[in-house]
């Protein structure tokens, strides 16, 4: 396949970290960013994925999204347009793959937990602990930490949502380690990865969410953008089953988002005069994105879901739930570090805060059932919502 002229080339790849040429080995015929993309897929923590929260936590039920299910859907969509922009689809993909993977158990509020106990230590944010996963905890091989992923993939990964002025501390060592250029735009592959994700959820969390009982289709109705794609499948599927129509909004609303970003990208791209992946990073602002109007309809969607989904009583009382499951291991785990298990027990440093850095690396690579389990173990019993 023939890719565009701001497309990143793995043939012209920065690099990476470490050198892995000493060894003489070779593994096949493929480049710098499918090796990436397979060795986050190989990895411990990319497994982990199918036992954390995507909205429903710890879901009883086997239909549910989980982080793994949802990432996997995040790079079937960031694939497409990528193809379709002329971009390297791998690079798009280990991204889209990867971008969850520094997620702690129970998602936003197992996040929420940590940074709350860590803040005599830098806090916590899911997105440096993803670079540090990948650059650090995550070492399966013998002579470095990390996956040693190339320098296209972890910029990426710093700087999906845009440059970063102000970095925190899990962030600011990687990037001490091997400088990703934070204060700049990244590749057009980034920027997919991080508006297929926005797709990706905004829609399949539609889905969930009815499963669920939490939402119902004449709630979403009042979402003009939602009402206008059911207009619309109403009129080509009259005598369709409700259940299999509520389907077909999903995918056509995310048809839909997907023509609107490619129409606008091009026209960015066009405009902004970009010659190669260098411009793209120069260029001072985001090229891949929605029009105007499908940017405000989006939003809506968002508010919408954030309203009626994500903050619902039920959703709510299970984010308490979390939270007190994170800061209860935490607390345990501080005053007795022998709770924990030898490999980590043994590496457990000395003084501040790199001992809470590394008690919080711990937690945070637990799934939600595994840290559920360990709670009950350590600290007691715990009333859980249905649905745990």
């Amino acid at each position: 396949m023939t890719i565009a002229p701001w497309a990143s080339d793995p043939a012209r790849s920065r690099g990476r970290r470490h050198d892995e040429q000493r060894d003489g080995q070779v593994r096949g015929p493929r480049d710098a960013f499918q090796r990436d993309r397979d060795r986050i897929i190989h990895s411990i923590s990319f497994r982990r994925l199918r036992h954390k929260t995507q909205v429903f936590m710890a879901p009883d039920g086997d239909h549910f999204r989980v982080r793994l299910t949802h990432s996997i859907e995040v790079a079937q969509i960031g694939r497409t347009i990528a193809r379709a922009l002329g971009l390297n689809e791998d690079l798009t993909e280990a991204l889209c793959l990867a971008h969850d993977i520094g997620h702690p158990p129970f998602g936003h509020a197992g996040e929420d937990a940590l940074k709350e106990a860590m803040s005599g230590a830098g806090g916590f944010d899911h997105n440096g602990h993803v670079l540090r996963v990948l650059t650090e905890l995550e070492s399966p091989y013998p002579l470095w930490n990390g996956l040693n992923l190339s320098w296209e993939t972890l910029e990426g990964l710093a700087k999906h949502n845009g440059p970063v002025r102000h970095p925190g501390w899990a962030l600011a060592q990687a990037d001490a380690d091997f400088p990703l250029e934070l204060a700049q735009h990244a590749s057009l592959e980034a920027q997919v990865a991080a508006i297929a994700d926005d797709i990706a959820y905004d829609n399949h969390d539609i889905d969930d969410g009815l499963r669920a009982g939490l939402l119902t289709l004449d709630q979403l109705l009042a979402v003009p953008v939602v009402a206008q794609t059911w207009d619309g499948v109403r009129r080509r599927f009259p005598d369709g089953h409700p259940v299999r129509l509520a389907r077909e909004l999903v995918r056509t609303q995310i048809g839909a988002m997907v023509t609107d970003l490619l129409a606008e990208t091009q026209a960015r791209i066009a405009d902004s005069g970009v010659g190669d992946v260098a411009d793209v990073r120069a260029a001072g602002r985001t090229l891949v994105g929605f029009s105007e109007a499908m940017r405000t309809a989006e939003r809506d969607l968002k508010r919408f879901m954030y309203a009626n989904l994500y903050h619902h009583p039920v959703q709510l009382a299970a984010a308490d739930a979390a939270r007190a499951v994170v800061s209860g291991l935490f607390a345990t785990y501080s005053a007795d570090p022998a709770a924990m298990p030898p490999e980590w027990r043994e590496r457990l440093p000395v003084e501040e805060p790199a001992r809470s850095r590394h008690i919080a690396d711990f937690i945070a690579g637990m799934t939600d059932r595994y840290a559920i389990t360990r709670y009950r173990a350590l600290v007691g019993p715990i009333d859980l919502p249905e649905g745990f």
